[in-house]
């Protein structure tokens, strides 16, 4: 909505500077202003003016006003310092956000791009954990925007199937009487496993040697019971990996094995095509220290058998060759990788990858402990924010059957770790606190209740249907300060989705669904609705709102309940 209407401004200032012969700027931008007394867009184009006409940029901007033509929705423009703010039409600016917020509100017009999208890739040798979890609640929200505005988008799990962790696991099938559970969930029993063999490990270091025959065996030779019980492992790991992310409400279009790139020659390929850069001692690698990188990027082990780095590259390379844009999450502990891997990627002719890296989350001393007080599952992070939920549903919604409880705990303890961790600038440290993620007041909970209350409220009415509202009948005159201000925040969504699938980040997402929830809450709690002079209109408001919060939330992995 809000790009519309900048589009208009934009062409407005364009010919007021033309009719002046001032020539046309580059870029035209505008801006929405801190305080509505200075106007409800402005622009600076008074300081990129300056320069060139060797004027001031207050008496740039108060000429512009005075040759401004203003047109509909805009109803004045003036000058306030070097700013020029423009002043919406009120009555005619709601009618145009009443009509342009449907249902299917925030999805923009496609675009003719592909990105690929990889995120959460962790190593199927064990459950998922909240070191992982950032990572694929960024990346599920970050794909979803995307694709709210217009890109295709292909999300993929890079599975690390040829790793050491996995040649540890399949050495304790060999060797050690570990009895798997049966009924287990099968990224916790190989997880177990996992654990069990580092033990070993601790106790008999020599047991590396003959990890490592079996990954070389694995690599080169490939035998067919070698290979069923590396895809066995790997296999009951990403099963369980899937359930738990479909419990946060997660999931990934395309799993890639990285053997592939092995099997495949792609490995070879790359070798041979960067030979000319390489050196030797034990290792193969490339020398970066012409590139600013002191440390050298290598790519065999001494005896020959690949590395994660190279494959990780092969990988890349295909991503590069099957889409428009490369888009990776990964924390920040992974920047000399990335600049490693760029280097070589363009060697051979690949596009660099757009990069997501994000600070680590972790919780306060003893808020959580697992039985084995290694690392907190994800698994264990839901069942506990659904509990506390539900405690929560116990004291506020008594009336409620258990069944109703536990499905809306469910919803709000997910709602409240996505949202949690989303609202944050990927680049902050998060220290997860339970009472800041559950609050029915500041937390997703809160933004959740806004969309039940409106549910509720739209329930109320009686034979009330959106879709059967004559808006050009409804009177739009001498609106409330409350109903304008919550009509201006629902015109922001579209440019909110524009900005973050921009920027990459999607905290500008999470941060806007709190002030739409606030700008609701405000109108709810002050407006009349039924019964009102104004009913038909401001139950009207009640849906777009309603269509606004639930749209918004979804764009984060977030459900919207219609009763809390």
């Amino acid at each position: 909505m809000y790009k519309k209407l900048e589009k208009t401004a934009i062409n407005i200032v364009k010919k007021a500077i033309q009719d002046l012969g001032w020539g046309e700027p580059a870029d035209i931008k505008f801006e929405i202003p801190p305080n509505p007394i200075m106007g409800d867009m402005a622009t600076s184009v008074a300081f990129q003016l300056a320069s060139t006409l060797k004027r001031s940029p207050v008496e740039i901007s108060q000429e512009l006003v005075e040759i401004i033509e203003v047109v509909p929705p805009f109803k004045g423009v003036e000058s306030k310092g070097p700013y020029v703010n423009f002043f919406f039409d009120t009555e005619i600016f709601s009618k145009m956000v009443t009509e342009s917020v449907q249902e299917d509100y925030g999805l923009l017009e496609k675009r003719n791009e592909k990105v690929i999208l990889e995120h959460t890739s962790a190593n199927p040798n064990g459950p998922l954990h909240i070191g992982h979890i950032r990572n694929a609640i960024i990346g599920d929200s970050m794909a979803r925007v995307l694709r709210s505005a217009g890109f295709q988008v292909e999300t993929q799990y890079y599975v690390n199937d040829m790793g050491r962790q996995i040649a540890m696991i399949v050495w304790g099938l060999q060797n050690l009487d570990y009895q798997m559970d049966p009924d287990g969930k099968g990224d916790v029993e190989m997880g177990k496993l996992y654990f069990k063999v580092n033990q070993e490990l601790k106790a008999n270091p020599e047991i590396k040697q003959e990890i490592n025959a079996i990954l070389k065996t694995y690599e080169e030779e490939n035998p067919p019971e070698m290979e069923s019980m590396f895809k066995e492992v790997v296999s009951k790991c990403l099963e369980g990996v899937e359930n738990t992310s479909k419990r946060m409400n997660v999931t990934h279009d395309t799993f890639v094995w990285e053997s592939k790139f092995v099997r495949d020659g792609s490995l070879k390929m790359i070798l041979e095509n960067l030979e000319d850069y390489t050196a030797k001692n034990d290792v193969l690698y490339l020398d970066l220290t012409d590139y600013g990188i002191e440390k050298e990027l290598i790519l065999t082990r001494s005896d020959g058998t690949s590395l994660y780095t190279t494959r990780d590259l092969a990988y890349h390379l295909e991503k590069s060759e099957n889409s428009d844009i490369v888009v990776d999450i990964l924390g920040s502990d992974h920047k000399l990788a990335i600049d490693q891997l760029k280097i070589a990627l363009e060697l051979l002719g690949g596009k660099s990858p757009d990069v997501v890296f994000y600070e680590f989350i972790t919780l306060p001393e003893g808020s959580m402990s697992t039985r084995r007080g290694v690392f907190i599952s994800v698994d264990e992070l839901i069942d506990e924010a659904t509990q506390r939920a539900l405690a929560e549903l116990d004291k506020r919604r008594p009336e409620l059957s258990e069944d109703e409880k536990q499905e809306i705990a469910k919803v709000i303890g997910v709602g409240a770790i996505r949202y949690y961790i989303a609202r944050l600038s990927p680049e902050k440290h998060i220290v997860f606190k339970w009472d800041e993620a559950l609050s029915f007041e500041r937390g997703c909970a809160s933004i959740q209740y806004a969309h039940a209350r409106a549910c509720k409220l739209l329930g109320k009415a009686n034979g009330f249907s959106p879709s059967e509202v004559d808006v050009d009948a409804l009177n739009f005159r001498n609106l409330d300060t409350l109903e304008v201000d919550l009509l201006k925040t629902l015109a922001r969504f579209s440019s909110i989705i524009t900005t973050s699938a921009q920027e990459m980040r999607v905290h500008s997402v999470a941060q806007y669904a709190l002030e739409v929830a606030g700008a609701f809450n405000k109108f709810y709690k002050s407006v009349p609705v039924i019964g009102s002079e104004r009913e038909a209109l401001r139950l009207l408001l009640v849906d777009k709102s309603r269509i606004t919060i639930r749209n918004c939330l979804d764009l984060l992995g977030i459900e919207s309940p219609e009763s809390m």
